[in-house]
């Protein structure tokens, strides 16, 4: 794998850039690995890094039916934060936030993280309770975050309207070293990884079944070919449903469409990302000066990776009341993201009543943040049949009532 480095790129340009090689392999599948990922997003391919990097486990397959990152990847709002209530939940997305930060110098490639801090807003009485309550969690948990009030929001964010028509802003829970990254880069960061290991990025390969033999998997049947393995992951995202029935088990899980919209680029007006749970909207702006909104989910099941109009109505209105200034934007473009919801709004690692095979999903509405962490954890977990990260989320929870509610403990579930 070439070194990426300031020398590089100058080398490259005295060359007219015909000295780089790409970034990662597309071979044709072998006929056997020691383990397969199914799902080439930043969840399984970060799983694939850590099989390799820390378990020597490189004979990997990471299989995608369409192409890599072009899914939730490649359609969230990029927001990384770790200010959960629940212990576990805390525990996993600050191992994930803490790994961001050097993920460029690990990975050598730039992620584009940016520390920038988030905030979020409290808009009620109710809000003000449940924010002080996750800073004084978050103090326990050993996760950086404070409380802050009205005035100190307005420092941060100068174009905010503190004094909103249907919602005030009352303070917010205000994380420093939250923020974002490039969410394209950080998939091809680990795919460019995984290649450089020997792992075999195989896309536009689509999983038709799952083998298993005296309950246990023994392989994948694809539409180029059967593929065996010894170890199987499932991280598809929002069609963990139909790979989960192709092996025989059912997921306690919703599909639906995530919408969210950016307006065209403008100077640097903030420098913070947001988030508003009473009136449901977040909003942030992007290195090229695009504000990337988000808002809610759609009303309904669905596997659409379409904007639809209603929240383009509701999220900007409940986004222009915060700050008038983005009443006067046109927009740029709009998508949906199709994402897995659990009950409990809290994701699922774990082991599946088919041996040997491993799942990981349910992120719903978050699941870009939690990469580095939850690629550490899975990884553990399919290497050595235990992760202290992961041991909360596992899919028995669901039948003894371990419920792990972070549905409204830290506001929008994003």
């Amino acid at each position: 794998m070439k070194h990426y480095s300031a020398f590089a790129v100058a080398r490259e340009a005295l060359r007219y850039h015909t000295g780089w090689e790409r970034a990662w392999r597309s071979p044709q599948p072998k006929k056997r690995y020691d383990a397969i990922i199914v799902g080439a997003g930043g969840h399984g391919l970060a799983t694939a890094y850590y099989l390799g990097r820390n378990y020597g486990i490189q004979n990997v397959a990471v299989i995608e039916k369409g192409w890599l990152g072009g899914g939730n990847t490649g359609r969230n709002t990029t927001i990384i934060r770790s200010n959960y209530l629940q212990d576990p939940s805390a525990a996993l997305y600050e191992r994930a936030r803490s790994l961001y930060e050097d993920l460029s110098q690990e990975l050598n490639y730039n992620i584009m993280f940016s520390p920038r801090g988030v905030i979020m807003l409290a808009q009620t009485q109710h809000e003000i309770r449940g924010y002080q309550r996750t800073a004084h969690a978050n103090a326990l948990q050993g996760v950086k975050t404070e409380w802050i009030g009205p005035q100190r929001v307005k420092e941060l964010v100068p174009i905010i309207n503190l004094d909103g028509p249907r919602y005030p802003v009352l303070g917010g829970l205000w994380q420093e070293r939250g923020g974002t990254a490039r969410h394209d880069a950080v998939a091809w960061g680990y795919a460019r990884a995984c290649s450089a290991m020997g792992m075999d990025i195989i896309q536009q390969c689509e999983v038709t079944g799952v083998r298993s033999d005296n309950g246990r998997v023994v392989g994948i049947d694809t539409t180029k070919g059967a593929i065996d393995c010894d170890k199987l992951g499932i991280v598809v995202a929002g069609h963990s449903g139909q790979l989960a029935e192709m092996a025989g088990f059912r997921l306690p899980l919703e599909a639906v469409a995530l919408q969210a919209l950016v307006s065209e680029p403008i100077k640097p007006c903030m420098d913070v990302v947001v988030m508003a749970n009473t009136v449901h909207g977040y909003m942030s702006q992007s290195d090229k000066g695009e504000m990337v909104i988000g808002g809610g989910t759609d009303g309904f099941n669905n596997y659409t990776q379409r904007g639809s109009f209603h929240h383009i109505e509701e999220t900007v209105r409940a986004l222009v009341e915060t700050f008038p200034m983005i009443s006067r934007l046109k927009m740029l473009r709009q998508w949906g993201g199709i994402v897995d919801m659990t009950g409990d709004r809290s994701p699922i690692l774990s082991k599946t009543p088919l041996g040997n095979c491993f799942i990981n999903c349910g992120w719903g509405t978050g699941g870009f943040k939690a990469i580095p962490g939850s690629g550490w954890g899975m990884a553990q977990l399919m290497a050595t049949g235990h992760s202290p990260l992961t041991e909360a989320f596992t899919l028995d929870r669901f039948k003894e009532g371990r419920f792990i509610d972070e549905s409204v403990a830290a506001g929008v579930a994003h």
